[in-house]
This record gives structure tokens, sequence and C-alpha cells, in this order.
């Protein structure tokens, strides 16, 4: 599945994910290949991103949106 992360000032990550989990303000979650829609608020914390080859990076927010259709995700964040 295709990711951005953008924040107001950079895009800081485009590419294929295979997971990704996320801070949601109701708690966190995990969004996987073919998931159903979703749009969700975050909150402070980190996004761990597993690409194709197994690499894990994590990026550290304040709070955003996500949302995921289609299997692209695109993250609004604000960074700290």
């Amino acid at each position: 599945m295709f990711l951005e992360i953008v924040t107001p000032d950079e895009k800081v990550f485009e590419g294929e994910a295979k997971l990704v989990q996320l801070p949601g303000t109701t708690g966190s979650f995990e969004i996987l290949n073919n998931h159903s829609p979703v749009v969700s608020t975050l909150k402070q914390g980190k996004i761990k991103i597993t690409d194709t080859t197994n690499s894990t990076q994590y990026f550290e927010i304040k709070s955003g949106v996500v949302e995921m259709q289609n299997n692209k995700i695109i993250v609004l964040a604000e960074t700290k």
C-alpha cells in the first residue's frame, strides 16, 4: 500500500508500506494492506512504518489526521 506523511513544512515520507501503526486519539491502531476505508484523528506519539523489506522507521508527531482508502494512506501531521 502507498503511504504519504505530510507536515506543514514538508513531505516526510512517501513510499510503499506493509504495516503502519498510528497513535489514534482513542488508542493505537494498525493498518495493513486491503484495510477497509478509515478516517481518524491522531494524538501525540510515534508513527511506525514497516516497509516491504521489513525495515522499520518511526516518525514522532504532535497531532494529525489519517485517511485510508483504496490502499493509499495519507497522514497530515503536526510535528514537534
